[in-house]
């Protein structure tokens, strides 16, 4: 979820990017990026192609994660 979070910073990321990004498949990145979605972790900017952007409730999200990593780390 992290690595999703991180990719989708900036500009956004399309789905194919994310794939090859966090190396997932097609079928287990729609999982995770619909739990982001409904979570409200990562919004959708719309135009082709579609793009998952991380919103500002995503970024800290991911800064308590690196946080919550760098102790168990």
């Amino acid at each position: 979820m992290a690595s999703i979070l991180s990719v989708c910073q900036g500009d956004g990321a399309s789905k194919t990017q994310v794939v090859y990004q966090v190396n997932l498949n097609f079928h287990t990145v729609n999982r995770h990026l619909d739990l982001l979605l409904e979570k409200a972790l990562i919004e959708i900017l719309n135009g082709p192609p579609k793009r998952y952007k991380t919103t500002s409730k995503g970024e800290k999200a991911l800064e308590c994660l690196k946080k919550i990593e760098a102790i168990y780390c």
